[in-house]
C-alpha cells in the first residue's frame, strides 16, 4: 500500500527546504515508489520532489513586513489548493511557513485529505487562540522541540515530538581545536562570533547594534577576535557596510556559511534569536541572544499583550529557566551585552555548567528527527480513516 503513496509538500525557504530533502530521503527508505509534488527548494527537487512553485516564494516574514507581499501569496496559495485538491495526495504536509501552510492545509482539510504541520509555528509564544483554528486545519503537528508537544498535548491537539535535525548533525562533542584551524583562527585567542541573523530585515534591524558591541568589545577587551558567518552573499553585503560605517577600527573576519564551524570556534556567541541560538547551544557555546523586530509589529504585540512566554531564546525555552541572556527591542544596549560576553570569558565554571546544561538538551533532541516524521507521516498516510477520505 505504502509504495504508492503521493505526498503534497509546501517548504519555505531554505531551513523548510532542507528538512523537507532530508523527510523524502527518509520517506523513499520507507516507501520506495512514493510520489512528491508541491512548493519545493532545490534540495528537495533533487531528493525526487516534483516543483509546482520554488520555496523561495514564501521567504517573508513579519505581522506587517508581509503586507506588501499578501496578494501574490493569496493568489499563489489559491493556485497551490486547486492544484492539491485536484491531485488528491494521501497527505498534506506543510513544513514550516505557517502563515502560507496552515491556512492552506484547512481548505484541504476540509476536502478530505489528511493534513500535517511539520514544524510548530510559536502558538506557545503568541496568540494561543491559533490553536484553535490549527486543530480545524491539521491532523497532525510535527513537533521539533519537547515542550511544543506538552503544549499542544494541553489543548488536545494531536502532536508528536519527532526530535531536532540539528541535534543529529552537530556531534555532542564537538572539537574546538579542528574549527579554529579549518578558519586560520589562533587557537589561544579570545573569539567572540557574531551572528546577526540569516535574513535581510533580521541583519538591517540588528546589523548597528551588533556592530557597536564589537567595537565596544574591541576596547573594554583589546586582542578579541570577531567572526561572522553569513548565510548569504546579501546579509553580508548588509553587514559589510555597517561595519565599515559603525565599527570601521574592528577586525571582523566575515566567512559565507559555516556558521557551525564559526560556532564551534568561538569562546562566546552575540547571535539573534532564532534557530542559531539553538545552533549555538548545540555547540555548547555560551552566548548572548538578542531580538528586535519591525517597530510597529513590536508594538502591536506589546500593545495587545499578544507574547504569553516567559523567554524567546530557544535556550531558556528548552531549559524552562534564564540560562543565557536576553535582550529585545529597546533592551539592546552594547554595552550591557558586550559586559554580558565577558562574564562568559572570565568565568569558567559557569562556562561549564551551562556546557553540562546544553549537552543535555542536546542528548534530549538527538532523536532521528527526519526519519520519527517519517514513520509519524507514513502511519497517517496508510490509516485506514486516511485512505478513504483521500480516495
Amino acid at each position: 500500500m505504502a509504495a504508492h503513496l503521493r505526498i503534497g509538500l509546501v517548504a519555505g525557504e531554505a531551513s523548510g527546504d532542507t528538512l523537507g530533502a532530508a523527510l523524502i530521503q527518509s520517506l523513499r527508505a520507507l516507501a520506495p515508489e512514493a510520489a512528491f509534488f508541491g512548493i519545493a527548494g532545490v534540495k528537495m527537487q533533487a531528493a525526487g520532489c516534483e516543483v509546482w512553485e520554488p520555496a523561495e516564494s514564501l521567504a517573508v516574514m513579519g505581522l506587517f513586513e508581509i503586507l506588501r507581499d499578501l496578494p501574490r501569496l493569496l493568489r499563489l496559495r489559491a493556485r497551490i489548493r486547486r492544484a492539491f485538491i485536484a491531485a488528491r495526495p494521501d497527505v498534506f504536509v506543510g513544513i514550516d511557513a505557517p502563515e502560507f501552510n496552515l491556512g492552506l492545509a484547512r481548505s484541504l482539510h476540509l476536502a478530505g485529505i489528511p493534513t500535517i504541520q511539520y514544524v510548530s509555528p510559536q502558538v506557545w509564544a503568541w496568540r494561543q487562540s491559533r490553536v484553535r483554528s490549527m486543530s480545524e486545519s491539521v491532523d497532525l503537528v510535527l513537533c521539533l522541540l519537547p515542550f511544543e508537544k506538552r503544549f499542544y498535548d494541553e489543548q488536545g491537539l494531536a502532536a508528536e515530538f519527532v526530535g531536532h535535525p540539528l541535534a543529529d548533525a552537530i556531534p555532542l562533542q564537538a572539537d574546538r581545536g579542528a574549527a579554529r584551524a579549518a578558519l586560520g583562527i589562533d587557537p589561544d585567542a579570545g573569539v567572540i562570533a557574531l551572528l546577526p541573523g540569516s535574513r535581510r530585515g533580521e541583519v538591517t534591524r540588528l546589523g548597528a547594534d551588533f556592530a557597536a558591541t564589537a567595537r565596544w568589545l574591541a576596547a573594554a577587551r583589546p586582542g578579541l577576535r570577531f567572526i561572522a558567518p553569513m548565510a548569504n552573499a546579501e546579509t553580508r553585503s548588509i553587514f559589510a557596510a555597517v561595519l565599515a560605517q559603525a565599527a570601521p577600527e574592528v577586525p571582523v573576519l566575515l566567512i559565507d556559511g559555516q556558521a557551525q564551524t564559526a560556532l564551534i570556534a568561538a569562546d562566546a556567541v552575540l547571535v539573534a534569536s532564532g534557530t542559531a541560538s539553538l545552533e549555538a547551544a548545540l555547540c555548547k557555546r555560551p552566548m548572548v541572544v538578542v531580538y528586535r523586530l519591525g517597530a510597529l509589529t513590536a508594538f502591536v504585540l506589546r500593545r495587545l499583550k499578544l507574547v504569553r512566554s516567559k523567554f524567546f531564546a530557544q535556550p531558556n525555552l528548552l531549559a524552562d529557566r534564564r540560562i543565557v541572556s536576553e535582550y529585545f527591542q529597546s533592551d539592546i544596549i552594547p554595552a550591557s551585552i558586550g559586559a554580558e560576553l565577558l562574564k562568559w570569558l572570565d568565568d569558567p565554571e559557569r562556562r561549564l555548567e551551562l556546557e553540562m546544561e546544553f549537552t543535555r538538551i542536546h542528548a534530549n533532541l538527538a532523536r532521528d528527527a527526519s526519519a520519527s516524521a517519517a514513520r509519524a507521516v507514513l502511519g497517517l498516510a496508510t490509516s485506514p480513516r486516511a485512505r478513504s477520505e483521500s480516495a
